[in-house]
């Protein structure tokens, strides 16, 4: 039996058929993309003036070619993103799956998404565009970075308290996007993802309403740099690092983002239920053995400094 890297169920080929039926169901079967990962690389460098989506991974624009089945490389108009192996650090689009398929499990709403593989066996990370209508006209997307008057040099230099008033001064219903932002602090904080810089948030307006946009970017990246120093892209009550319960339930959930006790403990419950849930994804994940307790370790490591029962993941 096979796994599906979309969907991650066994499966007699090499998707499964819910894997594709996400990304069309009038696919039956997907190529493998007709590029090493090495030659992806080099396509990103050459084509990175032409991509609107920069970062420090190699990006480069798709869309899915139902007749062929498989994904093409565009300069424009692209509806998909991949991201190949990186020379630099190990197996991050099996870690950004991943983590994904977690934020999911919590209610944090992704773009379809999953694994596809290149001409030399390796996994590619794919991530369909929320930006893009079905008409592939746009909808309006800004990120905190634009919002805040800042670049991509400077996407570093702010705080996580500045974000409260981008989103009261800009969502429609301010309350319900600062509780998304708790739960996405909290969700990043205990993955281990230290690289949530202004560019890292987004708000979209559909229809009348104008909301946090679908997650993108998350990462361990905590294994990914073996260890980074910092905790925190953002300094959140002047710290990066040794970020404590307190500063995150008391100071940045009730002080800062003026969130009700009611809906602080609703979120941490519904984290500490899908644990387990949790626990299955990495174990079912395309990471290495290695990779995999690594990345569990730091959920516990983090999740026993919140106070979060961690038994769905040492009973197992």
């Amino acid at each position: 039996m096979n796994k599906c890297p979309i969907t991650y169920q066994e499966c007699e080929k090499r998707f499964s058929q819910s894997g594709l039926n996400l990304l069309s169901k009038k696919l039956d079967h997907l190529k493998d993309i007709p590029f090493t990962a090495e030659a992806l690389r080099r396509e990103a460098i050459t084509r990175s003036s032409k991509m609107s989506v920069q970062g420090v991974q190699s990006k480069l624009s798709a869309v899915l070619n139902i007749k062929k089945s498989v994904f093409e490389i565009v300069d424009t108009a692209g509806r998909y993103i991949l991201k190949p192996q990186s020379h630099l650090h190990r197996e991050l689009p099996e870690n950004e799956d991943l983590s994904m398929h977690l934020a999911k499990e919590i209610g944090i709403e992704v773009p379809v998404h999953g694994l596809v593989y290149a001409s030399d066996g390796s996994p590619i990370y794919f991530i369909k565009r929320f930006d893009r209508k079905a008409n592939n006209t746009k909808y309006h997307v800004e990120d905190f970075a634009q919002l805040a008057g800042e670049t991509r040099d400077t996407k570093y230099n702010y705080s996580m308290e500045k974000l409260v008033p981008i989103i009261e001064n800009h969502c429609t219903v301010p309350v319900i996007e600062k509780a998304e932002l708790f739960k996405r602090t909290i969700f990043n904080f205990l993955i281990g993802n230290e690289d949530m810089h202004l560019k890292n948030f987004s708000l979209i307006i559909r229809g009348e309403l104008i909301k946090l946009a679908p997650a993108y970017d998350f990462l361990n990246t905590t294994i990914a740099l073996e260890n980074p120093k910092e905790e925190l892209a953002l300094p959140l009550k002047g710290k990066k690092s040794g970020i404590t319960k307190n500063i995150l339930l008391e100071y940045w959930a009730k002080d800062r983002l003026r969130l009700e006790q009611k809906a602080i403990t609703s979120i941490m419950d519904s984290i500490e239920k899908k644990l387990v849930n949790w626990n299955r994804w990495i174990s079912s994940s395309f990471l290495s053995n290695e990779m995999k307790k690594s990345y569990t370790t730091i959920i516990i490591d983090r999740a026993e400094r919140l106070n979060i029962d961690t038994s769905a993941f040492k009973n197992t």
